[in-house]
């Protein structure tokens, strides 16, 4: 584990020199790791072959790749699997909403594109294909949760043949794997992975893997690799306080209260429900028109408002495992992998490299807020302290709040808050999940905190930490924790760090 953190921290140093600019979502190609391989993939969509659309097409057959329920009176719902028409003629790939009919009930409404994917019966067009690199292939996989002999195919780094990832993860005792095989064609147009066995095509192939007797790879073939729904981006970012209905509160904040809610008695939400007198309707409905842009898969996405009167209502996609901080330390969270937190902080680190492109500030990055979904993927959430800012830094107002042992020191003595402040936070928040949600700074109250960080002094590691921890995450988290902001390391750099650190070490050309 040291060894490819300390590879790592090497060539964050070189990158810190070089002052270089890596991606704010980097992939990584199936050539061995390096900055130089790094590619820009920002607002990367998701995992799904859009249908193609042609301005010469007519009629297209899509297929459904999630359930819908509808949004609006307009909306045409359906099930996985259903199969719908569209007017290629009409549309292009840039429409996040298209005009469909339901081919088996003729109804026909506005359905979501990156819900549906062209119905061609191609291997592209099934649940197991990815167009992945190895490196995104193995992110996907390793998520916590996934069980022994998930899978997917994807196009190999060459792009002539196809290669089969698969999650290995048999033993509670051991960090889970991602073996990776190579998929060859014959002349003669069939598939194998050993020369010994061929198929006719990928679909054959995969159901031969699946069974017990499938020789040759490291467990048998179980189900494909979950696709996590996208988050639903409202036609209307104001909507109807009838249409929203309250189900059940999740708990409560300075700012208000959070929900469990169903939009139009079909999507689950979640509402927050902000105090009365917290802001003006101009400076909400202002605020949530910017925040309603910031989309990526790696942030909560803001998906309506309520701002006609108060109290006003924030209503975002609801992540039904809850903030991180409990996950950490539910029974569930504590049997994470060493490389699975990686992961984690691999995630967050991406989120916040998107802010950081926006010049988007959050000062309150901890693990409560960040907010745990399907799969266990995690989403940065609770941007309601954060600005957008036109310049480097924001000066707070002398009254502002926020948790001191989470604060960069000059943003707890001077309120001046910037992205590199964030990067402070970072480093806190890596404690937190190293140690499984453990609280920073133990014992000690938030003054002495600030008098031990101002002697030059830092905190130190648990004594009988639950996992070993390489010295080498510790020294990045010092990295973040530099007393002047300039030398800590961007976002982007964090995220490409994290990122590599999971590449596999065996054959990188697949």
């Amino acid at each position: 584990m040291g060894n490819k953190l300390t590879a790592g921290l090497n060539r964050l140093k070189q990158v810190n020199k070089r002052n270089r600019n890596f991606s704010n979502t980097s992939a990584i190609n199936d050539e061995p790791s390096s900055p130089g391989n790094s590619k820009s993939t920002q607002n990367r969509p998701l995992p799904v072959i859009p249908p193609s659309i042609s301005s010469t097409s007519s009629k297209i057959k899509v297929r459904a790749l999630y359930d819908f329920g509808g949004v609006s009176n307009d909306d045409l719902s359906f099930k996985k699997g259903d199969l719908l028409e569209v007017d290629g003629s009409a549309l292009t790939d840039e429409d996040d909403w298209w005009l469909a009919t339901h081919l088996k009930s003729k109804n026909t409404g506005y359905i979501p594109s990156n819900y549906v994917i062209k119905d061609d019966q191609t291997p592209q067009s099934q649940d197991w294909w990815y167009d992945y690199e190895r490196h995104d292939a193995e992110k996907k996989l390793l998520l916590p949760g996934h069980k022994n002999g998930t899978f997917l195919i994807r196009p190999a780094t060459d792009k002539a043949t196809y290669v089969l990832s698969v999650l290995h993860a048999s033993s509670s005792k051991e960090d889970p794997t991602v073996k990776h095989y190579r998929i060859k064609s014959m002349d003669n147009g069939e598939f194998y992975i050993s020369p010994n066995r061929q198929f006719e095509d990928l679909f054959h192939l995969v159901e031969h893997y699946k069974t017990k007797n499938a020789t040759g790879l490291c467990c048998p073939l179980t189900i494909p690799c979950p696709r996590i729904p996208p988050a639903l981006i409202f036609r209307d970012l104001e909507v109807s306080r009838d249409a929203v209905n309250l189900v059940s509160k999740l708990g409560a904040g300075c700012f208000g209260e959070v929900w469990k809610g169903k939009f139009r008695k079909v999507v689950d939400v979640a509402v927050k429900k902000l105090k009365p007198n917290t802001m003006s309707s101009e400076a909400f409905l202002q605020e949530a028109k910017f925040m309603h842009t910031l989309t990526h898969e790696r942030i909560v996405q803001l998906m309506a408002v309520v701002s006609e009167d108060e109290p006003f209502f924030i209503i975002t996609e609801l992540m039904i495992h809850g903030a991180l901080l409990d996950f950490l330390r539910s029974d569930t969270g504590k049997k994470l992998k060493f490389t699975q937190l990686i992961t984690v902080n691999s995630q967050i680190a991406e989120g916040m490299s998107y802010l950081e492109s926006k010049q988007y500030i959050h000062r309150d990055l901890r693990a409560a807020n960040i907010l745990v979904g399907d799969h266990y993927s995690v989403k940065i959430a609770d941007l309601g302290l954060a600005r957008m800012v036109d310049e480097q830094v924001y000066n707070a107002n002398q009254d502002t709040k926020f948790p001191i042992k989470w604060t960069a020191p000059e943003a707890a003595i001077e309120r001046r808050f910037s992205i590199k402040s964030d990067v402070w936070s970072f480093g806190v928040l890596m404690y937190e999940i190293i140690t499984f949600g453990k609280v920073p700074y133990p014992g000690m109250q938030g003054h002495e905190v600030l008098r031990m960080i101002e002697r030059g002094e830092r905190m130190t590691m648990p004594a009988n930490p639950p996992m070993p921890i390489p010295k080498q995450y510790y020294e990045l988290m010092l990295k973040c924790w530099n007393q002047n902001p300039d030398d800590r390391p961007t976002f982007e750099s964090l995220h490409f760090l994290f990122d590599s650190y999971t590449t596999s070490t065996e054959d990188q050309y697949l």
